[in-house]
């Protein structure tokens, strides 16, 4: 016994030191600059002061929503879709699904920005159909729009497999009951497949609020979300406390989002069909 024991200790060792190391020493660190003045004493001014950025706070709650609901208004349908297609079509979709998750973040929002930019790829197609150009580059809704093309796999995925895992002779039973293909989807379908909605929303959530790079790039700097800020604070050591502070209440926000999601989820998962 003490053998398996030791055996498992030690396998278990790397994994051990690296949450150590990468996990629970960060946040150690971030909670003492959240607490601490540049001096190096205790003090609260850091929390305190943070409703200086309530703003921020909500423009980025706000963004991160709107574009979590987007992802799950059209994702939903495609996991559906998906989940119901041949094996061969599955392979198809699943792989066009995947691909821009193969290209770096940056490249992706680059591309994006070559493509929405007043004189980008849109643009020209406008022009040259003597249509008047549109100026997206620099809003919120370019900013929603790129979270929504970096995020949305994370929302189908696993949607798409909680669907798959539904076994079709309640479906069967649904219709043999007199349900139409709507009661179907309202009563059966979107019940069951309630715990990869919640999960697609937590990976969808959880990153899009925290997010920087995307607002930096497609916001143009006419505006800042709470990542921008973490990050400007890190960058100038006067002022580690407040971006330590800041990042203190986004994991704060973030663990009581994933409670309160998780108390729609009973933790259930889908039976796969027997055959």
């Amino acid at each position: 016994m003490k053998k398996k024991l030791s055996a498992g200790a030690a396998v278990a060792s790397p994994h051990i030191v690296w949450t150590v190391l990468f996990i629970v020493a960060p946040l150690l660190f971030v909670i003492y600059y959240a607490f601490t003045s540049p001096e190096g004493g205790f003090t609260l001014d850091n929390i305190l002061g943070l409703t200086e950025y309530a703003d921020i706070f909500r423009t980025s709650i706000e963004m991160s929503v709107i574009a979590t609901f987007v992802c799950f208004l059209v994702g939903y349908p495609l996991a559906y879709f998906m989940a119901r297609s041949t094996e061969r079509q599955k392979k198809i979709y699943m792989i066009l699904l995947m691909l821009p998750m193969w290209t770096n973040l940056l490249i992706r929002t680059y591309s994006m920005m070559a493509i929405l930019d007043d004189g980008g790829f849109l643009n020209s197609i406008l022009l040259a159909m003597d249509m008047a150009p549109v100026h997206i580059v620099g809003t919120k809704g370019a900013v929603i729009f790129g979270i929504v093309y970096d995020f949305f796999p994370y929302m189908v995925l696993p949607i798409y497999t909680t669907i798959s895992k539904i076994d079709r002779r309640l479906i069967e039973a649904a219709n043999d009951l007199g349900c139409n293909n709507a009661q179907v989807m309202l009563r059966v379908i979107l019940p069951l497949s309630k715990a990869g909605i919640v999960s697609g929303i937590t990976m969808v959530f959880v990153p899009s609020i925290s997010t920087f790079y995307i607002s930096q790039k497609l916001g143009g700097g006419t505006f800042e979300l709470i990542g921008d800020t973490i990050e400007r604070q890190f960058q100038s050591y006067s002022t580690y406390n407040i971006g330590a502070a800041i990042s203190l209440v986004m994991m704060l926000l973030i663990l009581l989002s994933l409670a309160v999601m998780n108390r729609f989820s009973d933790g259930e998962e889908t039976r796969p069909i027997k055959r």
